[in-house]
């Protein structure tokens, strides 16, 4: 490990989040909603609000930090980032540029913050409207391939055909973030269970993926607050310390028009390794592991590509018994994940991950020590972050 590394110098000790919403029933603006989670952070850091002295964010998100700062009446600003990027893969990225800001002194406590009203700007889900076309768009939008259902489904559907895998992963998947959320009041599908029948005969999205394969549509916000070591001591609950962060792209995944060097990655082969070694472990040694699912086939392709399973043993690892809490072999989004509990791009399964630590998550994993997130997988850049306590 590197004496640069951020390892246990920063941690998270404040989550917020909002009501979670259904796309469109969300009463107030957004930057109202980013407002409200972060107070709620603050309060259950246990400090002010205005002592907060920088903000990151990720997925060009629309609040800006300056519009923030006033708002909130922070004292000042010393530290404002933002990954690029309009994708989830910056959901662990957000978390690590904070503790490298706390660490090179910067600030000494920063928000990380996601805020989302679908209902109030444009719809991901939805292809947009347009008389012209130009850039890499011009070259697949002519030929209906407009919206991410499809564009993850192309490579989930190499990465089945690679390693003969069929749809049970998927379901298995699905399953999990339901079971989990109905032992989740936050959730937004919590008191909606969801059984083996009606997922098969839902209706297809885009094959491989029916309707409860696919991440829902919300209005809300999450937030989230990292401060170093030495202060986090003295905070109101138990510290999430960061053990690992990393972020980036594999060789050639920016590549525009369908056209990435290793088309059924989901773009973590390199990260994988620089978050194990950061941290000194395994993934024999995580707990349960939140990973970004913004359909249900990029989960089994970022746990092959994390060291959970090879590609040829994910038929075996990824079943509905082995990634449930709490006595699954890895139990994976315990909250509900972006299908179950709500789509806040990721961020509320850095809060889960949080949780799963502090001994407070509705399903918790007996004794949980060690919990990854991974962000945003088949896009890019992407980010993975660890998180344990001591």
């Amino acid at each position: 490990m590197s004496e640069y590394s951020i390892k246990d110098k920063v941690a998270i000790v404040g989550v917020g989040e909002t009501t979670y919403y259904k796309r469109g029933q969300a009463s107030v603006s957004e930057f109202r909603l980013a407002c409200e989670a972060i107070i709620k952070a603050a309060d259950d850091a246990g400090i002010d609000v205005r002592d907060i002295d920088g903000i990151s964010g990720y997925a060009n998100d629309r609040n800006e930090a300056s519009r923030l700062a006033t708002a909130l009446g922070l004292k000042q600003l010393g530290f404002a980032g933002m990954v690029w990027g309009g994708g989830g893969g910056g959901g662990s990225a957000a978390v690590g540029n904070a503790a490298a800001a706390l660490v090179a002194g910067f600030a000494k406590y920063v928000v990380v913050f996601r805020a989302l009203a679908q209902g109030q700007f444009g719809r991901f889900g939805q292809a947009p409207v347009s008389k012209d076309i130009s850039g890499p768009g011009a070259y697949t939008a002519p030929y209906g391939l407009y919206v991410p259902a499809q564009w993850v489904a192309l490579r989930t559907r190499r990465f089945m055909h690679q390693y003969n895998i069929n749809t049970e992963p998927l379901a298995a998947v699905a399953m999990a973030d339901y079971y989990h959320a109905q032992f989740n009041p936050r959730a937004v599908m919590y008191g909606h269970p969801l059984t083996r029948e009606q997922y098969d005969k839902s209706r297809w999205i885009v094959e491989p993926f029916h309707l409860y394969d696919c991440c829902m549509e919300n209005d809300g916000s999450a937030a989230l607050i990292l401060t170093t070591a030495d202060r986090a001591r003295d905070s109101r609950k138990k510290p999430a310390y960061v053990m690992a962060a990393a972020q980036g792209s594999d060789y050639r995944q920016g590549a525009t028009i369908e056209n990435a060097f290793d088309y059924s990655s989901s773009n973590f082969k390199t990260l994988a390794p620089r978050l194990f070694e950061m941290a000194g472990i395994t993934a024999k040694n995580v707990d349960c592991a939140q990973i970004y699912e913004h359909f249900s086939g990029a989960v089994m392709v970022s746990l092959a590509e994390h060291g959970f399973c090879k590609p040829e043993e994910v038929m075996d690892f990824v079943t509905f018994e082995n990634i449930t809490a709490p006595h699954g072999k890895l139990p994976v989004n315990t909250s509900g994940g972006n299908i179950a509990e709500c789509y806040m791009h990721g961020l509320e399964l850095v809060a889960e991950a949080v949780r799963q630590v502090r001994g407070e998550s509705t399903c918790q994993v007996p004794d949980c020590k060690i919990s990854l997130v991974a962000s945003g997988p088949m896009v890019t850049p992407v980010s993975d972050l660890i998180v344990h306590s001591i």
